[in-house]
């Protein structure tokens, strides 16, 4: 049997460090922060990335793959982009290894030193807006409303499993526009679809912001953000929407003949998210047994283990549970009947508890002469014995409660940590003890929100984008402020 995770109490970084292993989702690679993602951690982002790529397509975006590698000189090109990303890059100077003199050593040959470096990609605007000036020649070429699911590059000096990592994976949206109210509301139409699919099918609230000039993304206009707040009072970014304005188009000489036939820049946006949403869901919802998924999230929603003793009580159990799953599969809902051998039942309990699988059916011989059936929901740890007839009934309606009850759970987390303070002594205190999201006053300076930073490790998460204007001072200057905007240490 399994022995206990830590408890989140104690130290919520072990727990979920151990949770993210124990679970089979990933472990810690060869090469220093980098991760193997497990075939069940796989599995969760295969799902994410479904439900995204489909809505996206939806909003008329179709998928494409650039290269992994960037010449040097590109990002020498859009001035922030490059300071932005300089300190992370991985850098390629040669492209030929060959044997040492003694034989036995592989060495970097000196004969094949690059003409050019190259940049394995941060991210991929430099190499996009380059292929895009050979593509854009007209309005009639516009838009271009494109994205692209890959890894990419960024040398974290501090890395954690999933949140930061040297190489992850992500989707990047990158879209051309004839006019600036076109890119604006791409980008602000790609940060909802980021925020209603974390709310419906992740059980995930966010709050919907844009980030202030220090925080926004290297190369934008505007930075959008949705930001989820952790069982332990941190907020993590998940997902990030950038209205580029002009600024890459002009770095690349993108141009168009506009309707009047005039000769313009083109507009621009680009928008990500990565596999942190699997450490946003494990934070979020899980417990000090395991995780929790939510049902349209779970690779598994529903694990059937037999009981028996004999050979001929395993076959009439296994052979009423395979009827049950072929049910519950032909309703589209994913089922897996762990009939192994090799391990007891409780060990199966534990482990299935532990990966988070929302609903667990079990049945027995005695169960099965009653014509009855057992099934425990994860979230709730509820267990209920019903008729077999009834089990496709039950388990729909446990799955659309557990979504529920899961979302509504953490989004009352949200706001019992929703806390607006007014002085910075309060400020400080309730970072050091409680973390949450604080509603404050800011005087709206880079200065102010770097000492914050500095004297508290909290930064600027957002400016709510449904907050109101109200009349305020500046916790820190006690200058005049209009707003208040939410503070946070973040992962």
């Amino acid at each position: 049997m399994f022995s206990p995770l830590p408890k989140r109490s104690d130290n919520f970084s072990s727990w979920y460090n151990e949770l993210v292993v124990r679970a089979g989702l990933a472990e810690n690679a060869s090469v220093r922060g980098c991760i193997t993602i497990k075939p069940y951690g796989y599995a969760i982002w295969e799902k994410i990335q479904h439900i995204f790529d489909t809505a996206f397509k939806k909003t008329g975006h179709v998928n494409a793959y650039f290269p992994l590698l960037i010449p040097k000189s590109y990002l020498n090109k859009e001035a922030s982009h490059v300071e932005g990303f300089a300190k992370e890059c991985a850098v390629v100077t040669h492209y030929r290894l060959k044997m040492a003199e003694d034989g036995i050593n592989v060495i970097v040959d000196p004969t094949a030193k690059l003409t050019e470096e190259l940049i394995v990609r941060p991210t991929s605007e430099a190499i996009i807006w380059s292929t895009y000036k050979n593509w854009i020649q007209s309005h009639r070429d516009l838009p271009i409303l494109l994205n692209q699911w890959s890894n990419v590059v960024r040398w974290e000096m501090r890395t954690k499993l999933f949140l930061r990592t040297t190489e992850f994976l992500w989707q990047e949206g990158h879209t051309a526009h004839a006019t600036q109210h076109e890119a604006e509301q791409e980008a602000l139409q790609m940060l909802h679809l980021y925020g209603d699919i974390a709310r419906d099918y992740m059980a995930l609230p966010v709050i919907k912001g844009i980030k202030t000039q220090n925080e926004r993304f290297a190369g934008a206009e505007n930075t959008y953000t949705i930001e989820a707040l952790m069982q332990d009072g941190k907020a993590l970014q998940a997902g990030t929407s950038h209205y580029l304005g002009q600024r890459f188009a002009k770095a690349f000489d993108v141009t168009f003949t506009n309707r009047s036939g005039l000769r313009e820049y083109v507009w621009g946006t680009s928008w990500g998210l990565t596999t942190r949403l699997i450490g946003a869901l494990i934070m979020t919802h899980s417990d000090d047994d395991g995780l929790i998924l939510p049902p349209k999230i779970a690779p598994i929603q529903v694990v059937m283990i037999p009981i028996y003793k004999t050979d001929g009580e395993r076959a009439l159990v296994v052979s009423q549970l395979k009827n049950c799953e072929t049910l519950l599969m032909n309703q589209g809902i994913s089922v897996k009947l762990d009939d192994r051998d090799t391990y007891k039942p409780g060990y199966k309990f534990a482990d299935y508890e532990q990966k988070g699988v929302p609903i667990r059916v079990v049945l027995g011989p005695n169960d099965l002469q009653k014509g009855s059936i057992e099934l425990v929901r994860r979230d709730t740890k509820t267990k209920k014995i019903i008729a077999i007839e009834h089990l496709h009934e039950q388990v729909h309606s446990w799955l659309h409660e557990i979504q529920e009850n899961m979302y509504h759970r953490a989004l009352s987390f949200q706001k019992q940590h929703m806390i607006l303070v007014d002085d910075y002594a309060s400020f400080k205190e309730q970072i050091q003890t409680k973390g949450g999201f604080i509603l404050a006053h800011w005087d709206g300076t880079t200065e102010t929100e770097l000492k914050i930073k500095e004297e508290t490790k909290a930064t600027i998460r957002c400016i709510p984008l449904d907050g109101i204007e109200e009349a305020g001072t500046c916790i820190y200057t006690g200058k005049p402020s209009m707003r208040r905007v939410i503070f946070a240490q973040a992962y």
